[in-house]
């Protein structure tokens, strides 16, 4: 990576991995090891966030991945409440878990959370009313201080957001209008534009948009596996971003 000029992301969400699934991301896998540096799993990286799951993708990512790996858990990754054997079993194969922490890689800063629900600009659910409404919305704004954090702590000249949820509503557009505002928020908007990152990736929309633009211009991508399979149906179910170490971000496809 010495003479390198760009760093190339592969990026994915939602891949559901289940218990019995052995060898079904080995070809995804071994397609990113060729055409990357790096791979971000943007959440839902389990069915129903078993253990036996984790260990059935550890399997995947231990034979098949041989350049490094960045993730998120997503809401899938909680639903058996062992999201931290989950992240334990992650990291023993190798795979760097953010959880409003940073990671650098290349020169190249990442920042990630799994970020959380509640809506969009002028529409985004408020702080008001029951308390139950109150703690929904606590945790969207607890998730978007820990992605501020995340990003204070990087200095390096390009930083990558790493979310599960959207920061932004053009990348969930698509999808019901009813479950737009379970899909992400804007408070994680706001972190990412202050710290100008270079791109923000995320899954959970699968049937949203591929790409969007927050309010300071820092591309979106939406790497849910199903919107990648529209899009983009005769490439790897992942998204390829070069990531130049001076300059703008510029999109591989």
């Amino acid at each position: 990576m010495a003479d390198r000029k760009t760093l190339r992301i592969a990026a994915v969400a939602d891949i559901h991995v289940k218990k019995h699934g052995q060898g079904s991301m080995q070809p995804l896998f071994a397609q990113a090891t060729e055409s990357a540096d790096v791979l971000l799993l943007c959440g839902d990286l389990t069915d129903y966030g078993t253990i036996d799951e984790a260990k059935t993708l550890a399997r995947e990512i231990t034979s098949s991945l041989r350049i490094p790996a960045i993730g998120v858990l997503g809401n899938h990754d909680f639903e058996s409440g062992k999201e931290k054997e989950l992240v334990e079993i992650l990291n023993d194969a190798g795979v760097i878990i953010l959880d409003g922490d940073s990671f650098e890689l290349h020169g190249v800063g990442f920042a990630g959370v799994k970020g959380f629900a509640g809506g969009f600009g002028r529409r985004a659910l408020g702080a008001w009313g029951e308390k139950i409404t109150k703690d929904f919305v606590h945790e969207a704004i607890n998730e978007a201080l820990k992605l501020e954090a995340a990003l204070a702590r990087l200095r390096t000249p390009q930083k990558i957001g790493v979310l599960h949820y959207s920061p932004i509503q053009a990348t969930v557009n698509g999808e019901p209008p009813e479950v737009i505002a379970f899909l992400g928020s804007s408070r994680l908007e706001e972190p990412l534009d202050r710290y100008r990152v270079t791109a923000v990736f995320h899954g959970h929309a699968h049937r949203g948009s591929p790409e969007g633009r927050t309010k300071g211009n820092a591309p979106v991508y939406n790497v849910a596996m199903p919107v990648l399979a529209a899009a983009f149906p005769d490439q790897p179910l992942f998204r390829v971003v070069d990531v130049p170490l001076t300059a703008e971000v510029t999109c591989g496809r």
